[in-house]
């Protein structure tokens, strides 16, 4: 099979340009990747060349030893990626340490993976050692997120039960949470460890003034759960430009009633009493 015949690759490219139609990768922003599955790396065998030189990821990923990824490259545009894949993504393979990649296929036109690979890889062996079943981690410039790290506190606790408030869902869909990590210099390893070590607690990592990381099993479940933490945030600012506090809202035992209901745990933590 043609890697982009592959239903794996077609559905990377579709959440990509669902990304980019929902406005969150202007220029060359965000990155996505996703954790290949045996039978599927298989299945496109016959078109990879392994030609390319080893390089090193910037980081070590035991866990991940000789595994395959499926990757945005590093400058190019979600809006292209359904136009021009083979020029804006690539599959990519690691060594049997876990510390160098090639690429195999894509990237036609020269290139590199994205510069948020540390990040991607760091996360994706966190969450392969919580749950085999976790292969995709999306990063997008989710406007309303945002602009949420410029008027809350960047505390877990605070953006976990605001966004919970807004929609009814919310702590059905992200039960855990989300974590919150302060402003750090993009693409490195100090932000990638940092949201590795969130990551270990919940599947939405908030970057202060940059945007949304997130974890899941496939990509409509991630690209959902990206989308209901932003569609909370759009209500919440909506709900701020109109008055600085809430008339009515969800309480803490309302919280409670939903989780029985639903059958989900949601931490004591968040479910604190406002003053």
């Amino acid at each position: 099979m043609k890697v982009l015949e592959a239903p794996f690759v077609q559905g990377f490219m579709r959440m990509a340009d669902d990304g980019w139609q929902q406005g969150w990768h202007e220029r060359n922003g965000g990155n996505l990747s996703y954790r290949i599955k045996h039978e599927e790396i298989e299945s496109v065998r016959e078109d990879l060349k392994a030609s390319g030189e080893w390089e090193p990821i910037g980081t070590v990923v035991p866990a991940l030893a000789e595994e395959y990824f499926l990757v945005t490259g590093s400058g190019k545009y979600f809006r292209n990626v359904q136009r021009d894949p083979e020029d804006s993504i690539c599959i990519i393979e690691l060594d049997s340490a876990g510390e160098r990649y090639r690429i195999l296929w894509g990237l036609a036109n020269g290139g590199r993976p994205t510069s948020e690979l540390p990040s991607h890889l760091m996360n994706l062996e966190v969450k392969k050692k919580q749950n085999e079943e976790y292969r995709v981690v999306y990063h997008c410039h989710a406007t309303n997120i945002i602009a949420l790290t410029f008027v809350l506190p960047l505390q877990d606790e605070v953006f976990t039960r605001e966004l919970w408030e807004m929609a009814t869902e919310c702590p059905v869909v992200f039960p855990d949470g989300v974590g919150v990590v302060e402003w750090m210099v993009p693409g490195g390893r100090r932000i990638a460890e940092a949201t590795s070590r969130l990551m270990e607690r919940y599947d939405v990592a908030i970057w202060a003034h940059h945007g949304m990381f997130c974890a899941g099993k496939d990509f409509d479940l991630t690209f959902g759960l990206a989308h209901t933490v932003e569609k909370a945030a759009e209500i919440l600012v909506k709900m701020l430009s109109m008055r600085p506090d809430k008339r009515q809202t969800i309480s803490p035992d309302n919280f409670r009633d939903l989780a029985a209901d639903f059958h989900v745990t949601l931490p004591e933590r968040f479910l604190y009493e406002k003053r």
